[in-house]
């Protein structure tokens, strides 16, 4: 999973596919594999990129 989470770069926008109720999340860091992002309604979260594959979101 985590070979498309390594294009994930700081400042891009995207959903957790488990978690709609998150909302827009929007990337801080992704170092290593652990992905930290900032969800509108969840806040600040670091996910394992090996254990799930977010979204990327292009259009709003």
């Amino acid at each position: 999973m985590d070979h498309l989470n390594a294009l994930l770069e700081p400042g891009m926008l995207v959903r957790h596919p488990d978690q709609p109720e998150w909302g827009l999340g929007q990337v801080q860091s992704n170092i290593g594999g652990r992905i930290t992002v900032n969800f509108q309604e969840q806040g600040k979260v670091v996910l394992d990129g090996r254990v799930v594959a977010l979204t990327p979101v292009f259009e709003r």
